[in-house]
């Protein structure tokens, strides 16, 4: 039986993904669309090793505030529309993963990681334009919680949500 692949992303709060859960519905197309809005942190780790990657993420952000984040742009995607998002902190927490991890990241994780929230993907371009055009008007940029760090396994289009490992609490949630 083959063990599917683990997919490690940002735990963004359920308020703050809310807006971008919306534009997917509305524009991602939907014989494609098995998912909520999502930050991609890793996209294919090796699931028979998924008890480890849980275990060192868990010990890397088990003291570790959740790190500041900015929507901080719309992008172009080619096929579809993503939202920008800057935080040095998450570049840096990847950054650590990316060493702990070792030899597990797959081709695309060892590319240079640009953090987004995906709304829509695999349209024609006059379609991306259209979106791009229209969310790049109306852009402010906006702060959002990442609270987290989920885990989930890769069934060919699906996930299976496996685990969140959280953030320390901020001393303003005590």
């Amino acid at each position: 039986m083959r063990i599917p692949p683990i997919i490690v992303t940002a735990h963004i709060h359920p308020e703050d993904l809310a807006p971008f859960n919306r534009l997917r519905q509305e524009n991602f197309p939907s014989e494609g669309n098995f998912l909520e809005a999502h930050m991609t942190i890793f996209h294919h780790l090796p699931g028979q090793h998924l008890a480890r990657v849980q275990e060192l993420v868990a010990k890397l952000i088990e003291d570790r505030r959740a790190p500041a984040a900015i929507v901080s742009g719309v992008r172009h995607l080619g096929a579809g529309v993503a939202f920008a998002i800057d935080s040095p902190g998450l570049l840096d927490l990847r950054a650590e993963m990316m060493r702990l991890f070792g030899s597990w990241p797959g081709p695309q994780d060892l590319q240079r990681w640009r953090p987004h929230i995906t709304i829509q993907n695999k349209v024609p371009r006059a379609r991306a334009d259209a979106l791009f055009f229209q969310l790049r008007e109306e852009f402010e940029q906006r702060p959002i919680r990442i609270t987290g760090v989920d885990l989930s396994s890769y069934l060919g289009g699906p996930w299976r949500h496996e685990t969140t490992v959280p953030f320390k609490p901020s001393a303003a949630a005590n």
